[in-house]
């Protein structure tokens, strides 16, 4: 690809459809059973997405990475019970309701929460990943965070070495062999990256 590759903060309003494919793309048989079928897991997606919640990758006028993150109660995939229920009716939601519960993760006090990477296939082993790693860092330190954390499923060893490269060093690993046939995985993996303390100014420094 030659078109230039920027990073930002921030999914662009307009380019949900884009972030949504491509998210579902990368973790659509994880999300399938709670949000299928595709194209209107897709459409949910994009709907309830929250803009300040990634990093994204944009070449040209379309968004060809995206890095999400929770952070202070938010993540980059939103929709809550009511619009889980309205989307789905109340029969068919409940049951996904408690499948989206299993995959939920919340941050402890300054951490940043990463939802995963998710690179256009055309894109894929330039640096995108990378780069989308350096700005999470970027925008965990921004927030006074002392460390990031991920967890990475056991069907996706190309994801945790991308990670393993960036200083991520796993910690505990979950073995779920009855998500394998409903979600495609039968092992979640927990990565912590400790962030350095924020350098002072000199004026800030302790007299």
């Amino acid at each position: 690809m030659n078109t230039a590759v920027t990073i930002r903060h921030g999914v662009p309003w307009g380019t949900e459809q884009q972030v949504a494919a491509l998210y579902w793309e990368a973790f659509g048989r994880k999300l399938g059973a709670a949000l299928g079928p595709p194209e209107r897991g897709r459409a949910f997606l994009a709907r309830h997405l929250h803009h300040d919640r990634a990093a994204v990758a944009i070449a040209g006028d379309g968004v060809v990475g995206v890095a999400g993150y929770q952070l202070d109660g938010h993540g980059l995939i939103g929709g809550g019970v009511r619009d889980v229920l309205a989307s789905y009716g109340t029969v068919r939601g409940l049951p996904r309701l408690a499948l989206l519960a299993l995959l939920e993760r919340t941050p402890a006090p300054g951490e940043l929460v990463m939802d995963g990477i998710a690179v256009d296939p055309c894109h894929r082993s330039t640096g995108i990943g990378s780069r989308l790693l350096t700005e999470m860092r970027e925008i965990a330190s921004r927030h006074g965070c002392s460390r990031i954390r991920l967890d990475v499923i056991d069907t996706n060893p190309r994801a945790r070495a991308l990670y393993e490269r960036h200083g991520f060093a796993a910690v505990h690993t979950e073995r779920t062999p009855y998500l394998r046939t409903l979600m495609g995985f039968s092992a979640v993996t927990t990565m912590f990256r400790t962030l350095p303390a924020p350098r002072l100014d000199a004026e800030e420094q302790p007299r």
